[in-house]
């Protein structure tokens, strides 16, 4: 079946990286794995986010209006080009899907949104226009593609019919992290040279952007955590950058003085080094939807640290690939880390969980293979 796929966010063609940009991209690979012949129907970014009426109102027209021209397009173009269905990425109130539900109802296709999200509470609020354009395509759409539990549970309360509403797991492609896992000496080795790091004691890891808002609380809750373990020998390597790095640098320096090495943003081999290359990864992920970094820790065989909030249970099983805390509760994060420090066969036995989980049920084969049975309800005639 021949598919328009659309992330009205972050087209997967944007120029900054990012987690939502690569989850695109793997959602695309995913769907030509299963078969499915993709295209990138839009780069239109409907992302607005001050809060701005007029400016939402001004996207939502020029959303529904290129939607109405792309569906012309292909009604009026080759038969063989016209899509079979209409696939968003991430609909929610900040980035609603203007352009999908347009083009489908038009050309009479199903409508598909993976990772579309409802919070009641934004009605009549800043963001009332997108919050109201999210919760019609989310009534709209033949199929919700669900992430995480937490997304589940609010998409019942608008989509057309429970039935209408399915699980698809977070994935990743295991393959980079599997290859810097399999040279984990060398790539320790690199970054001990390259940044004079101790090698002989542990290294906690973490990869996140460095800006205001959720991240940056993040950063702040691990420096808080991590000061309460300055009687044990460890570093921290930090992979990221962004305009609240200064900051960053400076909770580090306040909490855990000459214990993070700054690696600097880094391409996806050289991430997947620095995972390879720690211990443990820990990350307090602060309002986190579910966070892809630490699926691509475990993917490096590194166990995990972090907070039950929203989607994180959904990508780290509790005692198998690693070990949660409330939501919020530094001193009990710094615990879990503390107790993994202090036992070496624990970490190693959380490695091979975590290598296996992420290869064979979050692995982007598993999640074509479920692609495909999902839309096979669609397929009515191949492109």
């Amino acid at each position: 079946m021949r598919i328009a796929f659309y992330a009205p966010l972050k087209s997967p063609t944007h120029g900054t990286p990012s987690g939502d940009r690569r989850i695109a991209r793997l959602l695309m690979d995913a769907l030509e794995r299963a078969g499915h012949r993709v295209e990138l129907a839009s780069a239109f970014r409907s992302y607005e986010p001050a809060g701005d009426a007029p400016r939402q109102a001004a996207l939502r027209d020029q959303g529904v209006a290129l939607g109405r021209q792309l569906a012309g397009q292909w009604r009026d173009g080759a038969a063989g080009a016209r899509p079979g269905l209409w696939f968003t990425y991430h609909s929610y109130y900040k980035a609603p899907d203007w352009l999908g539900p347009e083009a489908s109802s038009v050309l009479g296709i199903p409508y598909v949104i993976a990772e579309a999200s409802h919070a009641g509470k934004r009605a009549g609020g800043p963001w009332d226009i997108g919050h109201r354009g999210a919760m019609e395509a989310i009534r709209r759409a033949d199929l919700l593609l669900c992430p995480t539990r937490d997304d589940m549970a609010g998409l019942r309360a608008v989509a057309a019919s429970p039935g209408r509403i399915a699980s698809l797991p977070p994935f990743l492609d295991a393959a980079p992290f599997r290859a810097a896992a399999d040279r984990r000496q060398g790539c320790r080795d690199d970054l001990a040279r390259a940044h004079e790091l101790d090698a002989s004691v542990p290294w906690l890891v973490v990869a996140a952007m460095m800006r205001p808002g959720d991240k940056l609380a993040s950063y702040g809750a691990l420096a808080h955590a991590l000061g309460n373990l300055r009687d044990l020998p460890w570093r921290l390597l930090v992979a990221g950058d962004g305009s609240a790095r200064a900051e960053v640098e400076a909770a580090f320096a306040a909490a855990i003085p000459e214990r993070a090495a700054f690696l600097g943003a880094l391409s996806l081999s050289g991430v997947a080094a620095a995972y390879a290359a720690a211990d443990l990864c820990v990350w307090p992920a602060v309002n986190e939807a579910y966070g892809m970094a630490l699926l691509e820790a475990q993917a490096a065989g590194v166990p995990v640290v972090s907070c039950a909030t929203r989607g994180v249970p959904d990508v780290v099983e509790h005692g198998r690939t690693g070990l949660l805390c409330a939501a919020g509760d530094e001193r009990a994060l710094a615990g879990l880390v503390r107790e993994l420090l202090l036992d070496e066969g624990k970490r190693a036995r959380m490695s091979a969980a975590a290598v296996a989980f992420a290869a064979g049920e979050r692995s982007i084969d598993s999640a074509a293979v479920l692609l495909g049975s999902l839309l096979a309800r669609f397929a009515a005639t191949p492109a």
